[in-house]
């Protein structure tokens, strides 16, 4: 039975992405193992607190995610 965890900054996604974001892995992990596993394959999305994430030593914020997917669409 497939568990994929997923751990995102809270306040970045609504819960329609969040939802769009279950549905395209468990699709992956259906391409993957089979048509069978779809019952079973369970996604769950954590949401980590602002601050609380760090790179490179660098604690990362919602607003750090939010003006990174800014220069993305721009």
């Amino acid at each position: 039975m497939p568990f994929v965890n997923v751990k995102v900054i809270e306040g970045v996604f609504t819960p329609q992405q969040k939802q769009e974001m279950i549905a395209k892995l468990t699709e992956v992990m259906v391409g993957i193992e089979g048509e069978a596993t779809r019952s079973v394959t369970h996604v769950v999305v954590e949401e980590v607190r602002s601050g609380d994430w760090g790179i490179g030593g660098r604690c990362l914020t919602t607003e750090d995610v939010q003006k990174l997917q800014a220069s993305e669409s721009t």
